[in-house]
């Protein structure tokens, strides 16, 4: 019985080491969606490749209208770009997310002017200027920037300047809207003069930042705390509101600049902006109203049906139809072919 009970045990440990060694060789999987630091994903070759195909401008675009407004975060509506102020987990914020890529140099940060936007290489703008103009703490190890996620001012970045693209793109024969750039603002108070000011930090491109937030995940609603949406679906579907404060015009002048600074008038010149696009939308379809062609069909085939139910029942066409067919056989067809007969002359 003995050898028995030790050829067991000696078998069982056996399996037991041998799986803990598998165990301990098994490499492990990573998803596409790990984090590699700051709680960042890391990007695929897919979502680069797909990425640059939705990058790509429409084929023929005959009409097109830029649009600049501000987002304000405060309001309920905006303010799923605007929570978990700090980090919690692997969720944060819009602005969280835009530091975090700009301190590990994933995207590029572009020089803000008052009335144009360039991105190109002399207009990048170097992260660490920006660290030091704001005065965030910060530390460097090697060429990477580490900065606390206390010290991110995530919660004083309460508006956003979202510029709009809306074209008509004549090769697919659609009317589409874009987000071509975002520029987070600063809003601080001001301790000497009362109030709160606000500082335009820079600019991104939609395209450069879409891949990363088209993966993070955010509430949208105060009754279902489910995370539905991510922060692309959100600007995709125009989930957010903003006043109008600007369209590229040949002056370069914002829409204070041309109606005024008054309430009154800047809300008529922004409704006025927003009802120029929807009836651009309207007018680039043409709805025949005067006959409605589906019931001139069911009346046709109703009036089939009770021709051929009823034989009394005779439509007007085929009354003339069977006139001539009348007036034709009346009268009298010669079919054989004449003769010409020569009479002999004696």
């Amino acid at each position: 019985m003995k050898p028995v009970y030790y050829i067991f045990v000696f078998v069982l440990v056996f399996v037991c080491l041998q799986d803990t060694f598998a165990q301990t060789r098994r490499p492990t999987r990573q998803r596409p969606s790990e984090v590699e630091s700051n709680n960042l994903p890391s990007l695929t070759e897919r979502a680069k490749i797909k990425n640059e195909e939705e990058s790509k401008s429409p084929a023929h675009v005959v009409w097109e209208r830029e649009i600049y407004r501000y987002v304000d975060l405060t309001k309920e509506n905006n303010a799923a770009l605007y929570y978990p102020v700090q980090p919690i987990g692997n969720r944060m914020n819009l602005f969280t997310l835009l530091f975090k890529l700009l301190m590990d140099g994933k995207i590029t940060a572009y020089n803000y002017f008052d009335g144009r936007e360039v991105f190109t290489e002399e207009e990048k703008i170097d992260f660490e200027n920006i660290l030091k103009k704001y005065q965030i703490l910060y530390t460097k190890e090697g060429d990477r920037f580490v900065v606390d996620d206390s010290d991110i001012p995530s919660s004083e970045v309460t508006m956003y300047m979202v510029k709009e693209g809306y074209y008509f793109d004549a090769a697919t024969g659609t009317f589409k809207s874009s987000i071509i750039a975002l520029c987070p603002l600063l809003v601080r108070e001001d301790y000497y003069y009362g109030g709160t000011t606000s500082d335009a930090l820079f600019w991104v491109t939609y395209d450069e930042i879409r891949p990363y937030i088209s993966r993070e995940m955010i509430m949208t609603s105060n009754y279902n705390n489910a995370l539905t949406y991510t922060i692309d679906d959100y600007f995709r579907k125009q989930m957010y509101s903003g006043d109008i404060v600007k369209t590229t015009n040949l002056m370069g002048r914002s829409l204070a600049q041309e109606v005024g600074s008054e309430p009154e008038a800047l809300k008529h010149a922004q409704d006025s902006i927003e009802n120029q696009l929807k009836e651009f939308d309207k007018k680039l379809w043409v709805i025949n109203t005067e006959k409605d062609t589906t019931s001139v069909a069911v009346n046709d085939t109703e009036d089939n049906k009770k021709t051929n139910d009823n034989p009394k029942v005779v439509r007007r066409n085929t009354q003339k139809e069977e006139k001539v067919s009348k007036s034709e056989t009346s009268k009298p067809q010669n079919t054989s072919p004449t003769r010409s007969v020569r009479r002999n002359r004696r």
